[in-house]
């Protein structure tokens, strides 16, 4: 099952060391069909982790609202999963055992549980490593069952920060095929953080640029491109056009961080 997202006037100010406050997001609105991958860029410090741990309820916003079908999100139980940047999996537990671990906290017994979490982790490719622990795995591995444990709970939407930031290239470009896949096999609502403009236009249905801090939607842009979509397709004028489009809209942001500052006279 999927969900309709509403992101309604989101704005979070942070309380910054020196006793003031830093606006990190401001007047947020997005709303995301069910079933839809949006996938979210901007430079560094543009707030797009805070806005998915608002969208989970990991944090509650300075000014607006977010609705799952309709329901604030405080309402919303487990309808909404997240996928942090490092797989975060318990070293002691196998496979299977971590696969299980959020049905455990909502409190489905051994047996359904690994069952349920039986189904995606065949899903993502990981039948016959049910017994494996986390050190026997590669990165893409260990990731596929960081996903396989975040969709078990079977939720609307799935939320991902940057979850193949610390793969290899070539380890990167098979997931985004392998997430495409099990999109497409699921149907969920996702939305997808990350830096590479590249991995945001092949993935999304549509891209959302912030402007940088305080986070801002600067543009939505459709990706046109015909789906199913393939690795070699990253090389067509129609993809590199999609790419450029980004990469003029953030650039300016991107190197204002690694200007050096002005030599105090």
């Amino acid at each position: 099952m999927a969900a309709n997202l509403i992101i309604d006037s989101v704005s979070h100010v942070y309380a910054a060391p020196d006793g003031g406050r830093l606006r990190v997001l401001d007047d947020i609105c997005l709303q995301v069909t069910a079933g839809e991958f949006i996938a979210i860029i901007g430079a560094s410090g543009s707030g797009k982790t805070t806005l998915l741990r608002i969208i989970a309820h990991l944090i509650q916003p300075s000014e607006g609202t977010i609705r799952i079908d309709g329901q604030p999100v405080r309402q919303s139980g487990g309808r909404v999963s997240f996928v942090f940047q490092r797989d975060s999996l318990w070293p002691w537990r196998t496979v299977l055992r971590n696969a299980t671990y959020g049905l455990e906290i909502h409190g489905m017994r051994r047996d359904a549980a690994e069952r349920q979490a039986q189904r995606y982790l065949d899903l993502v490719g990981l039948s016959g490593f049910e017994s494996y622990y986390p050190h026997q795995l590669s990165g893409g591995m260990r990731q596929r069952v960081n996903l396989a444990r975040a969709l078990a709970v079977e939720p609307d939407v799935l939320l991902m920060d940057e979850p193949f930031a610390q793969l290899d290239a070539q380890t990167r470009e098979i997931m985004q095929l392998e997430l495409t896949r099990i999109w497409q096999n699921t149907g969920k609502t996702i939305l997808f953080v990350t830096h590479q403009i590249d991995e945001a236009v092949f993935l999304g249905d549509r891209v959302v640029t912030l402007t940088s801090r305080p986070g801002a939607i600067r543009a939505i842009t459709e990706i046109t491109l015909k789906r199913p979509r393939d690795i070699r397709g990253k090389q067509t004028d129609a993809f590199q056009h999609f790419v450029g489009l980004h990469w003029d809209m953030i650039e300016s942001d991107v190197m204002k961080g690694f200007r050096a500052p002005a030599a105090t006279p």
